[in-house]
């Protein structure tokens, strides 16, 4: 495999989540929607990245008085678990969601791909023109569609937790310019009580990429120990899709 190997591992595990290279105005207007972890019609599945991986176990639990939580439990292990966004709606959208953790993943350091892991994450995939990428970058996704049979992400936003890095920090791919990490969380101010997350989405593509972003493929959750090789569990809820005006 001649592109690295997380990175393309990762980017596969989003394949299904693509519809195709399209302009940034393409995409129907946005519409709320509720992707409740327990509700069938949000299309969440579990989407492991290799069979050269261990995957992150993903279950549906109460926690409290809160139903449809979903507990991400991570043991030396990547995997993810994803919805799709049909049809592809165009950006800016709201994404909110509420999440939990009890712990930071010991050793994680985003910046280092092989340190590269999250108790909690929160990942947007975006459609694109591939063809205005740089040449290196073309032949990535050419590497990853040969390997996947298939279009790949155009681009990927991930919303962390981490303890490296301020809040607000742009955490670049060590591996393409195409996927960019975003910390919304830093620290163990708040580890081990619901904390609920509001971002717009645009902006952040904005200020992740410099360019406006194309619409919204799909949306998924991540909760990975593979490169330290430690545990972590997350828990996930009440993720959902609002929009500017409404």
């Amino acid at each position: 495999m001649n592109a690295p190997r997380h990175f393309v591992l990762s980017w596969l595990g989003l394949i299904w989540l693509t519809a195709g290279a399209a302009p940034p105005d393409a995409g129907a207007p946005c519409q709320p929607r509720h992707l409740g972890f327990d509700q069938k019609e949000a299309g969440w599945v579990h989407q492991p990245l290799s069979k050269l991986k261990r995957d992150t176990a993903y279950t549906l639990v109460q926690d409290g008085g809160r139903t449809g939580v979903l507990r991400a439990s991570a043991d030396r292990s990547a995997s993810l678990y994803v919805a799709p966004i049909k049809p592809a709606l165009k950006t800016p959208v709201t994404l909110s969601w509420d999440w939990k953790t009890d712990a930071l993943v010991a050793g994680a350091d985003n910046r280092q791909k092989d340190r590269e892991d999250a108790p909690l994450r929160v990942v947007v995939a975006f459609d694109g023109d591939v063809a205005a990428l740089p040449e290196e970058e073309q032949k990535r996704f050419s590497r990853a569609k040969n390997l996947a049979g298939r279009e790949v992400p155009y681009a990927v936003l991930m919303y962390i937790w981490t303890d490296q890095v301020p809040v607000g920090t742009v955490i670049p791919s060590a591996h393409t310019s195409q996927v960019k990490m975003l910390a919304v969380a830093s620290g163990k101010s708040g580890l081990g009580a619901w904390q609920t997350v509001q971002r717009n989405v645009a902006e952040d593509y904005r200020r992740a990429y410099g360019a406006e972003p194309g619409p919204v493929v799909g949306v998924a959750v991540m909760t990975d120990t593979d490169n330290t090789g430690t545990q972590a569990v997350g828990h996930y809820a009440g993720l959902r899709i609002t929009c500017p005006g409404q």
